[in-house]
């Protein structure tokens, strides 16, 4: 299996208006550290040697509190429209870059860099276009809901508002943290569209586009889904601080 080099988006534009705060939410300690530093430190730990962080929502506090150094670049996304458009934005970034690219978020903390080595070996192992992170919930509230055909292969992914009462009952939900090879990254993401009610661009429509192509799209089911859990409010901040050290103790005791 041959071994690609990797870079890591980290997706921090927002503001985060439920933290009550005029401050941008990936800012925000946990455990004594800003969010998003975490959130590069897991990107190093994969080998990143280009990490891009997307800025927006008072872009100079975020940069402020994130130490400098060589391998970190910023692009700017004002306005905000779409998690597919944070890619467009970082175009210059990784145009020039062969390889591959996680996308992850500076408001989710406790991701680990065991699951991103996981979701890195079934990438390669598969010559996927795309691996995304799923994960299997009770009630799958908002989320978008992940689609497999008869043989269980990824078809494609359904936000919860466009979905049928069928779709509606699926428990696997996509986690919105991707790893893509660079250009089926940038080629899928110039074929975007925003006509949907948002008048956004979505990065979940890129897999479809890929799956469409023929390319191969993998996933992993995450084993704890609080990994993948976002902070939205203060209250879940603080509960994610606590599940930061149950995974601390879990992973010192393995």
């Amino acid at each position: 299996m041959k071994m690609m080099k990797t870079a890591t988006i980290i997706l921090a534009a927002g503001k985060g208006t439920r933290m009550r705060s005029d401050l941008p939410k990936v800012v925000f300690e946990i455990a004594g550290e800003p969010m998003i530093n975490r959130v590069i430190t897991t990107a190093r730990q994969v080998d990143s040697e280009r990490i891009i962080v997307v800025i927006g929502y008072k872009k100079e506090i975020v940069q402020s509190v994130i130490p400098p150094d060589s391998s970190i670049r910023f692009a700017v996304q004002d306005p905000q429209n779409g998690t597919g458009h944070a890619i467009m934005v970082c175009r210059d970034q990784i145009e020039d870059f062969e390889g591959v690219v996680f996308i992850l978020y500076g408001d989710v903390p406790l991701l680990t860099s065991a699951t991103l080595k996981k979701m890195y070996a079934i990438h390669l192992a598969e010559n996927s276009a795309c691996t995304v992170l799923t994960a299997v919930m009770e009630d799958p509230l908002q989320y978008g809901r992940i689609v497999r055909d008869a043989n269980g292969a990824f078809e494609k992914i359904v936000e919860h508002k466009d979905a049928t009462e069928v779709e509606r009952e699926i428990k696997e939900i996509n986690t919105g943290i991707y790893c893509y090879n660079s250009q089926d990254l940038l080629e899928s993401v110039s074929q975007l569209k925003n006509n949907n009610s948002q008048n956004e661009y979505y990065l979940t429509d890129t897999l479809e586009i890929l799956a469409k192509q023929g390319r191969h799209i993998s996933t992993l089911i995450l084993a704890d889904n609080v990994e993948a859990t976002g902070v939205n409010s203060p209250e879940q901040l603080k509960e994610l601080e606590r599940e930061l050290i149950r995974l601390e103790k879990r992973d010192n005791n393995e």
